[in-house]
């Protein structure tokens, strides 16, 4: 059973910039495919970005994020980040960290077999 923890959501004005945290416990967390999603009040949770299992070196960012956004891990401490830069108040959401033990790398809320509780990013204009 795996467990994610989320951290680093906040208050930030438009055009300023948060880094994400999601501390994982598992075992091997390197086989881990990883993914941040979000969701604001009244839509779907939707992805932002995912990391596939290292050694896959692949990774995924949804249309609305390119070139803002980066998504990386760092295996020797179980954790996988987001770094959000160029902040919109269109980026206002609940962000959630999500897992899954696959060598594959998911786009959809329900591949992933674990996710954290949440952490609320919210911009102002």
């Amino acid at each position: 059973q795996a467990q994610l923890v989320e951290s680093g959501g906040g208050l930030v004005q438009a055009g300023g910039s948060l880094s994400l945290s999601c501390a994982a416990s598992v075992d091997t967390f390197s086989d881990y495919a990883m993914a941040w999603f979000r969701q604001a009040p009244g839509k779907e949770r939707e992805i932002v970005a995912g990391i596939s299992y290292t050694g896959g070196e692949t990774t995924y960012y949804a249309d609305f994020v390119k070139g803002r956004f980066t998504i990386s891990r760092d295996d020797g401490k179980n954790t996988a980040a987001l770094q959000m830069n160029n902040l919109t108040p269109e980026d206002t959401a609940i962000y959630y960290c999500a897992a899954r033990r696959d060598y594959g790398l998911g786009k959809k809320v329900n591949w992933y077999a674990y996710w954290g509780q949440g952490t609320q990013v919210t911009v102002s204009s």
